[in-house]
Order: structure tokens, then C-alpha cells, then sequence
């Protein structure tokens, strides 16, 4: 269920480089859980959205958060959603090979992003951790066993989502269970087309599964506790 958010800002950091910085965040829709393996294969069968890679969707696993999603599929199963609802596209792809699938982008194919457009998308970085801080200034909006599916609790494996309590906004798993894709550039001048990733996974320990964490990972890979909640923008008005 997508949930609207306010209007407001968030200052994020990065402990690399040891730089932190404020946004300015518009009202936007984004969804209070990360896409299932149910949504996934709901998109399966057409170019805009492959069937996920080593995944059978049964009523035990259905529940599960999809993972192994690269993200340029990410993207796709955007795309793909917004076309099944009658939405305009968020996303254009340019690839020099129209005939190329997710396994074989290149760091020299791009993706625009129209945000103007009222399809589905992937949360900015500033949007994502604004979300899950839901007006909270702790490093978690609650007791990590309460909230999160991490390394010590999770037996290291995925669980249904939305079993946590959500955070003050509504919002389940933002913390732990799987990283979750944002649309951002990572650090392009040292890491090039590597994409950020927020929030932490299952088989993560404890540190790694706080609202300012950063990681990255090219947009190419597919990662076991990866996967993606959806984010919609707000029309003027």
C-alpha cells in the first residue's frame, strides 16, 4: 500500500569521505513494504519485467521479498507496473542493443528519469532515508529486534515481509530483511555507475542495519538480500 509523506528534509552523511549534507524533500508516495515475491512474478512474462532470476513463487514464498533483482530490472519493474495501471513510465532506457536484457547492460547504457511522470519509481536516496527516519533522529526508529530482520534473529534467511513493527509512518522492513535499491549514483567520480543501496539485510550484523548506512553495488548484480520498494511522485497541486 503506497503511503503519502509530508514535505521536509533530511541530512544524510557518509562515513567515507566524512561529508554530510541536507535535502529538501517534496511530498511523494511510497510504498510501506518492499516488493514481494508475489508483485514480482505478477510482472513476469514480458520484456518490461523478466521473470525473477531462480525464483518460484509458492504459498510459503510468496510473502518473501524479492531479491537477486539487478538494478536496471529495478527499473523495469517500474516500467512495467506503471504500463499495467495506466500510468506514464518514470523511466526511458537507451541502450545501442534494443535486443538487450538485464544480464547485459553496460556501464555505457542510460536511463532517464521523467519527474514529471506519475508512475512507479525507486526512492531517491534522501527520500529513502527521510522515510525511514519518520521524523525519528536515531541511528533505528526502534529496537533493532523488534523492527528488523537481521543476522541475529533471522537465521539467516529472508522472512515475510510487514512481520516487524512498522515505523512511526507505517512503513514494515525499511530497516533489515533486504537492501533496497535507490535511484542515486553512489560516488560516480571514484565508483562510476555503482547505485546506492539502503537499509540493511537478513544476513547483515547489527551495525549494518541503521537508517544512515550507505552501501553500493553495480547496477548489473544480483545479490541475495537485494530487492526494492516503490515510490510514486506527487502532481503539483
Amino acid at each position: 500500500m503506497l503511503l503519502p509523506l509530508p514535505p521536509g528534509h533530511v541530512t544524510l552523511s557518509d562515513r567515507r569521505t566524512r561529508r554530510t549534507w541536507t535535502e529538501e524533500i517534496a511530498a511523494f508516495l511510497i510504498d510501506d513494504r518492499p516488493v514481494t515475491r508475489h508483485d514480482r512474478a505478477a510482472g513476469a512474462g514480458t520484456a518490461q519485467a523478466p521473470v525473477e532470476v531462480g525464483v518460484h513463487v509458492t504459498a510459503d514464498t510468496r510473502d518473501l521479498p524479492a531479491a537477486e533483482i539487478t538494478w536496471w530490472e529495478a527499473v523495469q519493474h517500474c516500467n512495467a507496473r506503471s504500463l499495467r495501471e495506466g500510468l506514464t513510465p518514470a523511466y526511458t532506457v537507451r541502450t545501442s542493443d534494443p535486443d538487450t536484457d538485464t544480464d547485459s547492460y553496460t556501464d555505457t547504457d542510460t536511463v532517464t528519469w521523467d519527474r514529471s511522470a506519475d508512475g512507479y519509481r525507486l526512492p531517491t536516496e534522501a527520500e529513502w532515508e527521510y522515510a525511514c527516519r519518520a521524523g525519528t533522529s536515531g541511528p533505528r526508529y526502534g529496537p533493532l529486534d523488534e523492527i528488523a530482520w537481521y543476522r541475529g534473529n533471522s537465521g539467516e534467511r529472508p522472512h515475510a515481509v510487514g512481520t516487524k513493527a512498522p515505523n512511526p509512518w507505517g512503513l514494515y522492513d525499511v530497516i533489515g530483511n533486504v537492501w533496497e535499491w535507490c535511484w542515486d549514483l553512489y560516488d560516480p567520480q571514484v565508483y562510476g555507475t555503482y547505485r546506492v543501496l539502503r537499509g540493511g539485510g537478513w544476513f547483515d550484523e547489527h551495525w549494518s542495519c541503521r537508517a544512515s548506512v550507505r552501501r553500493r553495488s553495480h547496477p548489473t548484480l544480483r545479490i541475495d538480500d537485494v530487492g526494492l520498494r516503490l515510490a510514486r511522485t506527487v502532481a503539483p497541486g
